[in-house]
C-alpha cells in the first residue's frame, strides 16, 4: 500500500545553545520547501536499514524478521529469514535477534548488476558465544532467492548477558551500519556492548568503524598501526549508527549515540580514535557499575548535560589529546542520532549537498524527545554552520535509516513499521 501527504514547512527557529565543538545552533534557515511524503511499504516490524539498485528496487531489513526486496512494481519478496522465522525463501537458524542485536544493516555490491551480492550485518549463534557477522549473498535473477552465504567477518562482538545500566540487556550497543564507500570498499560500524574495555582495545572489533574489501580482508590504508587488528580504520568509539560519505570529497562521516548527553557527528580520520573510554578508576572517576562509567553520574536521573559531559566525556580530549573531534554535538543533548546521508540534485534546491540526519528521540530527566530529521549545512572544512530541522509532512517517529534513492527522493524506516519517502517540491514520483 503506498499513500501520500505534502505539507508547506520552513526552519524552524529553535534557540539552543551549541557546545563546545563551534557548531551553530538550530534555525539559522537553509531554505523554505514543500515536501511530498508517501508510505511505500508498512506493516513491517521494526525495519532497520535500506539500500537501492538504480532501477529502484529497494532491500531493507526488519531487525527480528530478514532480509526482503521490495520491487519497482511494489511486490515484495522476503528472502533471507532469521532463525524461527516463516514465508521466506531461505531461513539461517543461526540468526537471531536481542535488545538492539537482530538483523541490522544491509548494503548492496558496487559490481551488483555483475555478481547480483549483497551484504548484511546480523547477530549470529554459529560461535559460542554468539557474535555479529556480516554476510556476502547472492541474489537469484528473479529477486525470489538468495544462495552462496560466505561469513565476512565472524568476530564483531555481542553482549551476551544483562549488565547494571540504563538499556542494559543483552544485545545493547550493537552498531550494525553497512555502507560502500566511493572507494568501493565496505565500511562497518559497531558498538561497546557496554563492556568497558572494547572500545581503547586495539584487537576487538567491537566500538570499531571497520574498512575491508568485498572479500572480507582489511582494506589497504586503514592507518592504524601494527598493534591494531588491520580491518579497522577507527576506533575508540561508543554506539556508532550511522555512516556516509561527503558527495564531493569523498570524506566518511559518522554519527554515533551519546551517553545522555552529546550525541556526535565526527568527520574520520584513518587510524583515529574517538575518545570514548568508559572505564572505571581513571580519569578522576571512581567505581560504577559492572565497571563502566558511560551513564555516569547518576546514571538512572536526570541532571545537567554539561556536568555530565565533564564527568564522562564523549570524547575524552584529556586523556586522548589528538582524539578526532566532533563537528556536532547535538548542543548537548543525546536524543538516540541514527542514519544519515547527503541530499544531492536541483530538486533539494539549496538543500543540495546538504547532509540529512534522523533522530529516534529519548527523552530521559526532562531532555527534549527530539524525534526529528535535521538538515546541515558544512562549510568547506566540514564544519556544520548551519541546521534546520525539517517540517515533516508525517508525524515523527523512531527514524531508524536515511538514505536518497535513485530517483533523487529521501527514504526513511521508522520502528512503527513503515518506509517512507519524502519528495522535495511536492513532485510526485512515479510508484
Amino acid at each position: 500500500m503506498t499513500y501520500s501527504s505534502s505539507v508547506s514547512f520552513s526552519a524552524g527557529l529553535l534557540a539552543a545553545t551549541a557546545m563546545s565543538s563551534g557548531a551553530p545552533a538550530f534555525g539559522q534557515g537553509m531554505n523554505t520547501t514543500t515536501l511530498r511524503h508517501e508510505v511505500v511499504v508498512e506493516g513491517l516490524e521494526v525495519p532497520w536499514d535500506i539500500a537501492f539498485l538504480d532501477d529502484g528496487t529497494m532491500f531493507f531489513t526488519e531487525i527480528c524478521q530478514g532480509l526482503s526486496v521490495r520491487m519497482p512494481d511494489g511486490d515484495v519478496h522476503e528472502l533471507l529469514g532469521m532463525g524461527g522465522t516463516d514465508g521466506y525463501a531461505v531461513v539461517a537458524d543461526d540468526l537471531f535477534c536481542n535488545g538492539q542485536a537482530g538483523m541490522n544493516g544491509v548494503a548492496v555490491d558496487p559490481d551488483f548488476a555483475e555478481n547480483r551480492r549483497i551484504y548484511i550485518y546480523s547477530a549470529s549463534e554459529m560461535s559460542a558465544p554468539p557474535t555479529n557477522r556480516v554476510l556476502r549473498l547472492t541474489v537469484s535473477e528473479d529477486f525470489n532467492d538468495v544462495s552462496d552465504r560466505t561469513d565476512l567477518i565472524e568476530d564483531i562482538p555481542y553482549k551476551t548477558e544483562a549488565t547494571d545500566h540504563p538499556f542494559g540487556s543483552a544485545g545493547a550497543h550493537n552498531g550494525g551500519r553497512l555502507r560502500f564507500g566511493p572507494e568501493g570498499h565496505l565500511w562497518v560500524t559497531t558498538g561497546d556492548n557496554h563492556n568497558p574495555t572494547i572500545p581503547q582495545d586495539p584487537q576487538s572489533l567491537g566500538s570499531k568503524v571497520l574498512r575491508i574489501t568485498t572479500d572480507g580482508e582489511a582494506a589497504p590504508d586503514n592507518g592504524t598501526g601494527e598493534d591494531f587488528d588491520d580491518r579497522i580504520y577507527t576506533y575508540g568509539h561508543r554506539n556508532v549508527q550511522g555512516i556516509t560519505f561527503h558527495p564531493e570529497t569523498g570524506d566518511a562521516i559518522i554519527t554515533e549515540h551519546g551517553p545522555w548527553h552529546s550525541d556526535e557527528i565526527t568527520v574520520l580520520e584513518p587510524g583515529g580514535n574517538g575518545g570514548w573510554d568508559p572505564r572505571d578508576n581513571m580519569a578522576g572517576r571512581g567505581d560504577c557499575p559492572d565497571g563502566y562509567c558511560g551513564y555516569m553520574p547518576n546514571q538512572e536521573e536526570g541532571m545537567n548535560r554539561y556536568e555530565r559531559a565533564a564527568f564522562m566525556p564523549m570524547t575524552d580530549f584529556d586523556t586522548y589529546p589528538d582524539a578526532m573531534p566532533p563537528i556536532w554535538t547535538n548542543n548537548g543533548y543525546s536524543q538516540g542520532i541514527t542514519g544519515t546521508t547527503f541530499l544531492t540534485g536541483e530538486q533539494w534546491g539549496e538543500w543540495d549537498g546538504a547532509m540529512v540526519v534522523g533522530y529516534m528521540g529519548i527523552g530521559f530527566g526532562g531532555t527534549p524527545i527530539g524525534q526529528r530529521i535535521d538538515v546541515m549545512e558544512l562549510d568547506d572544512d566540514l564544519s556544520v554552520v548551519d541546521v534546520t530541522e525539517m517540517t515533516l509532512p508525517m508525524e515523527p517517529g523512531r527514524f531508524r535509516t536515511l538514505v536518497q534513492g535513485p530517483d533523487g527522493n529521501l527514504y526513511t524506516a521508522t520502528d512503527a513499521g513503515m518506509i517512507h519517502r519524502l519528495s522535495p517540491g511536492g513532485a510526485d514520483s512515479d510508484n
